[in-house]
């Protein structure tokens, strides 16, 4: 009973405030009432829109951090095999080291064209890691950063540098912004290095050189075939000699 008394009691002050008397006031309180709720719902979309557009800042920051973060794990993790530490030395180092060195017999000559395409290889991988480990120091979280901070004061120092950790730490976090479950901890993965880059530009060029080098040895032949015809048909006077009946 008492709760249906409150009811009641709050609608007899509600309609106090309607005024029923004339069309005057009912269309001036329909009039309040609209207004009233205009403003509302107003608001409300206001602040639903401006709700809405931090969200999608946020989703497209996250977004573009995670593709950052990804790329950088690909470039620092995208091998299992061979020599998984990057070379800090540049191409003025490996050049003096070269120099100092003298080649005694034919064939330290002969492999000094694989030595120049293998230092290239590491340049292209140092420059990546070092463009990655940038990535990583802007927008990598506290432990990344400490870690690629590490790795790029080993670099600066000379010394080869390691990324399996880093790797590791990109790894779990890509997994958990992702909603992927966690990687077991029975299962071992083999430590991680740099992505190595593709030699299918330089065999396309050797290959575009051979063809060029053919292409002119052609021509070189077909040229001299052309003055040796040119040259018997010439008589021993200079003159031409007159066709001869067959």
């Amino acid at each position: 009973m008492l709760h249906v008394w409150l009811r009641l009691a709050v609608e007899e002050k509600t309609l106090r405030f309607i005024d029923f008397s004339s069309w005057q006031s009912i269309l001036g309180t329909v009039l309040g009432l609209a207004i009233f709720a205009l403003i509302g719902i107003g608001i409300r979309i206001l602040v639903m829109m401006t709700i809405q557009q931090r969200q999608q800042r946020m989703n497209r920051q996250i977004n573009e951090r995670l593709k950052t973060l990804i790329a950088a794990y690909k470039v620092l993790g995208g091998s299992f095999t061979g020599n998984l530490a990057v070379d800090p030395r540049h191409f003025r180092d490996l050049k003096s080291a070269t120099l100092d060195v003298p080649l005694e017999d034919t064939e330290q000559a002969e492999t000094q064209p694989a030595s120049a395409t293998l230092s290239d290889r590491r340049r292209q991988i140092r420059d990546a890691v070092e463009a990655a480990l940038s990535d990583i120091i802007l927008l990598g979280t506290e432990d990344q950063v400490r870690l690629a901070s590490t790795a790029a004061r080993e670099l600066i120092a000379g010394n080869p540098v390691h990324t399996g950790e880093l790797v590791v730490s990109l790894r779990d976090f890509i997994r958990k912004a992702l909603d992927l479950d966690p990687i077991s901890a029975d299962l071992q993965i083999p430590m991680q290095g740099p992505s190595r880059p593709s030699g299918s530009g330089g065999r396309g060029g050797g290959n575009r050189g051979a063809e060029g080098r053919g292409g002119s040895g052609g021509g070189a032949g077909a040229g001299g075939s052309g003055g040796a015809g040119a040259g018997g048909g010439m008589g021993p006077s200079g003159e031409p000699e007159p066709p001869t009946g067959r």
